[in-house]
């Protein structure tokens, strides 16, 4: 088994993964100017309604798994490079025709934004999964998961808390813009970039009858392949508490003593973003050894939904961020193990598809307990407490049954594994 490779290292002799770190990371940075704006709006043009808030969030998913299953097949079929490319500049085209013609003035067209915009998002996704095994070696894998996680959550720590001070002070269109020029800069960086997959024999297109035979064709072999499908669903079973999670830390941001609501918000984003940033990176120093990554993932999603549990108890002062980073830390794990496993799982010909499956169960998982925790709110079923508790609770349950019931196929999977290798 390979050593990993430092980060610094990875950064400094890998040219490839370093220009396409900077455009992730400033595109995402640019992201939560546009998402704090989208929940701010939503929250002002109906008077706080929580299922208005969450249905944020709903939109944004429902723009993910509608397309995903088709942008994944596009991965496999398309430079990956070129995919990358197109999503920034639609994005951009969007949110500059969203501000330009002032169409945020309603909340039907707050959520057409927000269904539009992971749209674009959902082309992106699955390119950049795919990718970037054509441009790393099986050593520097891992780290660049790592690395690319931590990236993220440093975008949305710091994109969550200058975006929320910024729409406190300068308004909706100033956070807007700057995620317009964000585009821009991620555009410029990735036209840099060298196609990176598929390979010639791969590319092709084809009618409506081939492309959806590619995709049945992607999802009868994810099917086929447990070690696959199992750790998709492994990493899905997060989303069961966390979509809500996501949106309930809105309504505790609102309610908490931190400021402005956008200022509030922003607090808690940045403990998300920071939290899923540094697990994966003590994570990869703590377990470098692959055979314990799958017994990880169950009780990483476990412990996540243990620190939310505590969130629910205590009262929402500033104790209450360390508590949010730590469950974030370990979803922030849990992320960058499963995905490793998928990438090295995955036949380049067929990992788009792998990552269109990857992003629409968590998709459909997230936004469905988003809003099955909206209607509990909205009809006084429960109270916000009571309702964190609960998807917490679910977290907890779920990573436990995923020990139980997917680890032995795993021990399985891996004693043949290393039977025939040894063979």
């Amino acid at each position: 088994m390979g050593e990993h490779v430092g980060y610094l290292e990875l950064l400094r002799r890998n040219s490839e993964f370093r220009r396409l770190f900077a455009a992730n990371w400033v595109s995402f940075l640019g992201d939560w100017f546009s998402i704090i704006a989208l929940f701010i709006l939503s929250a002002d043009q109906s008077d706080n309604s929580p299922l208005a808030i969450a249905a944020v969030l709903i939109f944004r998913m429902l723009g993910l798994a509608l397309i995903e299953p088709f942008t994944g097949l596009l991965a496999d079929r398309f430079s990956r490079r070129k995919l990358m490319l197109l999503s920034n500049f639609l994005s951009l085209i969007i949110l500059l025709g969203f501000v330009q013609f002032k169409l945020l003035d309603s909340l039907m067209m707050v959520y057409v934004m927000a269904f539009s915009m992971m749209f674009c998002r959902a082309i992106y996704d699955p390119a950049v999964y795919a990718y970037i095994p054509n441009i790393t070696t099986k050593d520097e894998l891992l780290t660049a998961n790592a690395l690319g996680s931590l990236g993220w959550s440093a975008a949305l720590g710091f994109g969550a808390a200058l975006g929320g001070f910024t729409i406190a002070a300068y308004g909706v269109n100033t956070s807007l813009l700057i995620d317009a020029v964000t585009f821009v800069v991620a555009y410029l960086l990735i036209w840099t970039l060298p196609e990176g997959g598929p390979s010639l024999e791969k590319k092709r297109g084809g009618g409506v009858r081939e492309v959806l035979g590619g995709v049945t064709e992607g999802w009868r072999i994810i099917l086929n392949r447990p070690e696959i499908h199992r750790i998709i669903v492994a990493k899905g079973l997060w989303a069961v508490g966390g979509g809500a999670q996501i949106f309930l830390l809105i309504l505790i941001g609102a309610e908490g003593g931190f400021g402005a609501v956008a200022a509030g918000i922003g607090v808690l984003y940045m403990a998300r973003g920071f939290g899923s940033g540094v697990g994966p990176v003590l994570a990869r120093w703590l377990w470098p050894d692959r055979r314990s990554w799958p017994f990880l993932i169950g009780g990483l999603v476990s412990l996540s939904g243990v620190f939310y549990i505590v969130v629910g108890l205590i009262e929402w002062t500033w104790w209450i961020i360390p508590c949010i980073f730590v469950s974030h830390a370990a979803s922030g794990a849990n992320w960058v193990f499963s995905t490793t496993l998928i990438q090295e799982r995955a036949d380049d010909e067929w990992r788009g598809r792998a990552a269109g499956t990857d992003y629409l169960l968590m998709s459909v998982t997230s936004g469905t307990s988003s809003l099955m925790a909206a209607l509990v709110l909205e009809y006084g079923v429960l109270d916000l407490r009571q309702t964190l508790i609960l998807t917490a609770s679910l977290q907890v349950v779920a990573g436990i049954l995923w020990l139980i019931l997917g680890m032995p196929a795993e021990r399985r999977w891996a004693e043949d594994n290393a039977q025939l290798a040894a063979d």
